[in-house]
């Protein structure tokens, strides 16, 4: 992989979260990591000088969720779609109950504070800068916690700055 700046990134945002999903990763070499499959989530320039930054949310019940909470970094990690079973089952199977990275066969590389996986085809590594609780009060329609939070289960939103950006090939390069 190659280090880019992301101001020479071209990709459709609602495309690469929506469409071709990514992976949530947080944790270290020697406490190991955990990753998960995500659909939602924002790019952009928030603070300071227009920082790039990730914003990303996971819900309590997330074991990957323990894993941000405890680093300072997480990455976010875009697949081929000859991966899309890998994550599928990424995002349906809980780290709690068994080694999920090892089963899919990917490659965690450890660096940067972080860790990512040398099959993806491109990597945001994410430092922290914020993080809040989404709550009932702040929703406009009730519609959407009907449909979104019937268990009471609301999110966490995490900001991260986006410190690096690590590409494969040349996809994502204007």
């Amino acid at each position: 992989m190659k280090e880019i700046n992301y101001k020479d990134m071209k990709f459709n945002p609602f495309n690469l979260i929506g469409g071709e999903w990514m992976l949530v990763t947080a944790g270290n070499e020697q406490s190991g990591c955990n990753t998960m499959t995500a659909s939602w989530g924002h790019l952009g320039c928030l603070w300071g000088h227009n920082d790039p930054t990730a914003i990303i949310y996971l819900r309590p019940s997330r074991y990957t969720k323990e894993f941000v909470d405890k680093e300072e970094y997480f990455t976010l990690c875009v697949m081929d779609k000859s991966f899309k079973k890998q994550m599928a089952y990424l995002g349906s199977t809980s780290g709690r109950d068994e080694d999920k990275v090892a089963r899919t066969g990917l490659t965690p590389v450890y660096a940067n504070d972080t860790v990512y996986f040398s099959e993806a085809k491109l990597v945001l590594i994410c430092k922290k800068e914020y993080k809040a609780e989404l709550q009932d009060s702040g929703f406009i329609y009730q519609d959407t916690i009907d449909e979104c939070y019937p268990k009471g289960d609301f999110h966490t939103m995490y900001v991260g700055k986006i410190e690096k950006v690590l590409v494969r090939d040349d996809e994502y390069l204007k």
